[in-house]
C-alpha cells in the first residue's frame, strides 16, 4: 500500500535533486570558463586581472562588513541629551558668576539642531553611507540590492533617518530659523538645507553628467558643520529660533504628512505583494520606515524641549510624553528577517502591517497634539 507513495517520494527527490544541480551549474559556469581561459593567458594579463579581483573582492567584503556594522544604533540615544535640563532654545540664560554682570549674554542652542546635525554624524561618519557605496551602486549581477534580500536594511535604514533629517532642515529654513516676516533666512541654515537635499547615491565617479563627482557623503558632512554653526551663534545670542506655538504647529504638521505618506507605502506593498518571507522588497520599505521612526523621534523629542515653554503653556506636557512612548514602541520592532505575508498568517506574518500600525499610532498622536496646540 504504501509503495507508490514511497515512489512518488523518491521522483520527487530526484527532481528535486536535479533542479538544485542544474542551479549549481548555472551559478558556476561563467567562473569555470573564465577559469579556464584565465589559465591559457601569459602572465601580462594574468597579474593584471588578478589584481583587478583581489580589488574587487576587498571592496565586496568592505562592503558587506559596513552593511553588517551598526556603529552607534541605539534606539534610546535621545537619553544622552538630558533635555530635561535645558531651556527653551534661544532663551537667554543667567551668567553662570553673577559678579560679571558685564560678560557677553548666552543663550541655550537648540536641541533640535543639536539631534539633526548628530543623525547625520551618525549615517555618515559613525557609519559608511552605504547608497553611495560603488558595490552598492553596482549591485547583485546588475540587480540593485533593493531587490535582493541581502544588504540593504542598512542602506534604507539610513534613507529614512534622512528624510527626517532634510524635512527638519527645510522646517529651521522656513520657519523656526527666523522671525517670520521680519528677519531673513539665516545662511548657515540655507547652506545645510541645499547640502541635504543632495542626491543620496553619489560617488567619486558618475554618467549623468558624465565625469568625475562629490561624493554624497561630503555634502552631508558640510551640512553638520553648518548647523553646528547656527547653534554656535544661537548660544552667542547673535541668531534667532523662533519657539512660537505656530511653528510648531506647522513642524508637526510636516512630520504628519510625512508620515502619513510612509505609512501608504507601506499598506500598499503589505496588500498587493504579500508573499511572506519571498517579498524581496519588504525589508527595504521596512527598514526606511523605521529609520525615519528612528530620527523622528529623536527630533521631536528635542523639540519638546526647545518648545518647553509653549507645551507647558498650551498644558499638552502629558500628550507629548505619550507620544514619545508610541515612538518607543515602534522602536522596540526589530526583526531579525522581515516577512511580508497575510495579516492574519501565523507561519509567515506581515512586519509591514505592524509597522503601519505603530506608525499610525504615533500619527494619532500628532494629530491630537496638532490639534489641542492649534485650540481646536
Amino acid at each position: 500500500m504504501l509503495d507508490p507513495i514511497v515512489a512518488f517520494l523518491r521522483r520527487m527527490l530526484r527532481a528535486v535533486g536535479r533542479a538544485l544541480s542544474l542551479l549549481v551549474v548555472w551559478a558556476t559556469w561563467p567562473f569555470l570558463a573564465a577559469h579556464g581561459w584565465y589559465r591559457q593567458r601569459n602572465w601580462f594579463i594574468k597579474l593584471p586581472l588578478a589584481a583587478f579581483v583581489l580589488l574587487i573582492g576587498c571592496l565586496y567584503v568592505y562592503f558587506i562588513w559596513q552593511t553588517q556594522a551598526w556603529t552607534g544604533f541605539d534606539p534610546n540615544y535621545i537619553d544622552r541629551y538630558k533635555l530635561a535640563d535645558r531651556k527653551p532654545a534661544g532663551q537667554e540664560l543667567p551668567p553662570v558668576d553673577a559678579s560679571q554682570a558685564t560678560a557677553a549674554k548666552v543663550c541655550q542652542p537648540s536641541a533640535l539642531v543639536d539631534v539633526t546635525a548628530d543623525l547625520i554624524d551618525f549615517n555618515v561618519n559613525q557609519n559608511a553611507w552605504i547608497s553611495s557605496m560603488l558595490m552598492f551602486k553596482l549591485g547583485f549581477f546588475g540587480m540593485d540590492w533593493d531587490s535582493t534580500p541581502f544588504f540593504d536594511n542598512k542602506a534604507a535604514f539610513q534613507r529614512g533617518v534622512n528624510q527626517a533629517v532634510r524635512r527638519t532642515a527645510v522646517e529651521l529654513v522656513d520657519s523656526l530659523g527666523r522671525v517670520r516676516g521680519t528677519s531673513g533666512i539665516n545662511n548657515d541654515l540655507q547652506s545645510a538645507r541645499g547640502n541635504l537635499q543632495f542626491d543620496e547615491s553619489s560617488w567619486y565617479f558618475g554618467f549623468r553628467p558624465f565625469g568625475p563627482k562629490t561624493p554624497t557623503p561630503s555634502y552631508y558632512r558640510a551640512a553638520i558643520n553648518s548647523l553646528r554653526k547656527f547653534n554656535t551663534d544661537l548660544g552667542k545670542c547673535s541668531a534667532t529660533f523662533d519657539s512660537r506655538a505656530d511653528n510648531l504647529i506647522q513642524f508637526i504638521d510636516r512630520i504628519t504628512n510625512d508620515l502619513g505618506s510612509t505609512s501608504d507605502v507601506l499598506a500598499e506593498r503589505s496588500e498587493k505583494h504579500n508573499y511572506g518571507w519571498f517579498d524581496m522588497r519588504a525589508d527595504d520599505r521596512f527598514w526606511f520606515a523605521y529609520g525615519q521612526l528612528y530620527g523622528y523621534y529623536g527630533i521631536l523629542d528635542a523639540a519638546g524641549s526647545d518648545f518647553s515653554k509653549v507645551l507647558a503653556e498650551r498644558n499638552v506636557g502629558t500628550l507629548w510624553t505619550d507620544t514619545m512612548k508610541q515612538f518607543q514602541a515602534a522602536l522596540r520592532i526589530q526583526p531579525l528577517i522581515i516577512s511580508n505575508g497575510r495579516e492574519d498568517g501565523w507561519i509567515m506574518p506581515s512586519h509591514l502591517a505592524t509597522m503601519g500600525f505603530y506608525i499610525l499610532r504615533v500619527r494619532s498622536n500628532l494629530v491630537e497634539t496638532r490639534a489641542v496646540l492649534g485650540g481646536r
